[in-house]
C-alpha cells in the first residue's frame, strides 16, 4: 500500500479503541491508513475478519484485553482496565502517532520526540457530555458503581489529554467539548463519508428511513413512537441490543430490516422519502450518506446535524425530543414533498468527500510535524 499523498517519511502508528465493526470511526482509520501508507495499528481489541482489506494489510497489535474470555461481547465491562491496557503499548520506535479516539486511547505514552496527533470523535460521551443520560434508568446499586468508575475514568482521561500534542475534532460540536473538558484547542476536519459510493436518486417509495445501531442514546425509540402515532411506513436499518424492545413497542407500519450490506443500504437511501435522524450525534455520517443520494433529512436540531444539514434546502429540524415534535416536522415535510432539489442536496453532501478529508488531513499532519520539530529543536512555535 503506497501513501496517497507525500507527508514525511516518518515511522508511524495508528491507535484506535477497537475494531469490532466498520462504522464511522473505523472508516476514518481506513483513510488514515491509506494516507500514511500501511502504518502499524494498535487497539484494545479487534475482530480482524470485520476489518477492511486496507486495515488488514497493516501490522495489528491488540492489548491483553483481547485475551480475556468473551471480551468482544462484554468489553464495556472491562472499562476499568482500559487505562492500563492503553499504557501497555510500546510506541518508542515511532516518530508519528495518530490516535483515533472516542474513548481513552489518547492516553498512549510516547517519546518526547514523537509527534502525537489525536483525531477525536468525541470526549467519552458516557463519562462527560452524556453522563447523566447513561445513568438514567439504572438501579441504585449499578448507579453507584458506575458513578465511581466514571469518576476514575474522567480523572484519567483529563490527564491523558495532556499527552496529546495536537487535537483534531470531527465537528465544531466536538471541538467545543474538547475545549470544555480538556481545556485544549482543536482543528476541525470533518470525517470522510464516502459520498462517491452513492448515486442521486429521483425515486421515492412510500417509506421513511432510520439507519442506526440500535442502542439507547440513538433515540430510535422516539422515531418508533412517532410513527406508531402517525401510521406512516418506517423502515429501520440496523442491529443492536435495543432491537427486541423497539419491536415490542412498534406498530405494523414499522419494519426492522436488521443489519444490511452497503449495497442494500444504498438502495434503501435511494427509495426512501426522507431520512429520519432522531438522536444527537457528534457528526452523523448517515445524514451525509442520505444527502449523497439526494434525499432530505428530518433531524433533531442539535449536535453534528446542524453542521451537515441546510435547513429548508437539504432538510428540516425538530427541536424537542418528543414524538409530537417529530411528527410536526414530518407534517411540514409532507405539505411540500417536492420542495427539496436532489441535486442541491447532493452538492451539500460533496463537502464531506474522502478526497477532501485526505487533502485537509495531509496538510494538517505536515504542519504538525514541522511545528513539533521546531518546538523540539528549540526554534519556537510556528504559525498555523
Amino acid at each position: 500500500m503506497e501513501p496517497r499523498v507525500e507527508i514525511v517519511k516518518e515511522k508511524s502508528a495508528l491507535v484506535h479503541h477497537w475494531f469490532l465493526d466498520m462504522t464511522g470511526g473505523e472508516r476514518v482509520c481506513e483513510e488514515v491508513a491509506e494516507l500514511l501508507g500501511q502504518p502499524d495499528i494498535y487497539c484494545l481489541l479487534a475482530d480482524q475478519g470485520k476489518m477492511s482489506p486496507v486495515l488488514q494489510e497493516c501490522r495489528i497489535t491488540t492489548s491483553f484485553i483481547q485475551k480475556i474470555p468473551l471480551a468482544r461481547q462484554w468489553y464495556r465491562y472491562y472499562a476499568w482496565l482500559f487505562p492500563l491496557a492503553v499504557e501497555s503499548f510500546d510506541l518508542r520506535e515511532y516518530d508519528l502517532v495518530i490516535s483515533s479516539d472516542a474513548n481513552l486511547v489518547k492516553g498512549v505514552v510516547t517519546r518526547p520526540e514523537t509527534c502525537h496527533i489525536c483525531y477525536c470523535h468525541s470526549p467519552m460521551r458516557y463519562a462527560w457530555s452524556h453522563y447523566q443520560d447513561y445513568l438514567h434508568g439504572m438501579g441504585r446499586g449499578k448507579k453507584i458503581i458506575t458513578a465511581l468508575l466514571m469518576h476514575y475514568l474522567r480523572s484519567w482521561d483529563y490527564g491523558a489529554a495532556a499527552r496529546v500534542d495536537y487535537f483534531i475534532a470531527n465537528s465544531r460540536v466536538v471541538r467545543d467539548r474538547i475545549r470544555k473538558y480538556y481545556r485544549r484547542d482543536a482543528k476541525v476536519i470533518y470525517p470522510p463519508c464516502g459520498v462517491e459510493r452513492f448515486q442521486v436518486s429521483d425515486r421515492s417509495d412510500d417509506y421513511y428511513l432510520c439507519v442506526s445501531r440500535l442502542v439507547g442514546y440513538k433515540r430510535i425509540d422516539l422515531a418508533v413512537r412517532a410513527f406508531k402515532e402517525n401510521g406512516q411506513r418506517l423502515v429501520v436499518a440496523g442491529a443492536g441490543p435495543e432491537m427486541q424492545r423497539l419491536k415490542s413497542m412498534a406498530g405494523k407500519n414499522i419494519e426492522f430490516a436488521g443489519w444490511v450490506s452497503d449495497r442494500e443500504l444504498a438502495l434503501l437511501y435511494a427509495d426512501c422519502k426522507a431520512l429520519v435522524f432522531p438522536g444527537e450525534e457528534d457528526f452523523g455520517i448517515v445524514v451525509v450518506e442520505a444527502q449523497a443520494t439526494g434525499k432530505p433529512v428530518i433531524a433533531y436540531g442539535r449536535g453534528g446535524a446542524l453542521e451537515t444539514v441546510l435547513p429548508g434546502r437539504t432538510g428540516l429540524f425538530f427541536y424537542e425530543k418528543t414524538p409530537a415534535a417529530l411528527n410536526e416536522a414530518i407534517e411540514r415535510f409532507e405539505r411540500k414533498p417536492d420542495f427539496f432539489d436532489p441535486q442541491v442536496i447532493r452538492r451539500n453532501a460533496n463537502r464531506f468527500s474522502r478526497e477532501r478529508f485526505a487533502d485537509e488531513l495531509a496538510q494538517y499532519i505536515q504542519w504538525c510535524l514541522e511545528d513539533h520539530s521546531a518546538r523540539s529543536g528549540g526554534q519556537g512555535e510556528l504559525m498555523p
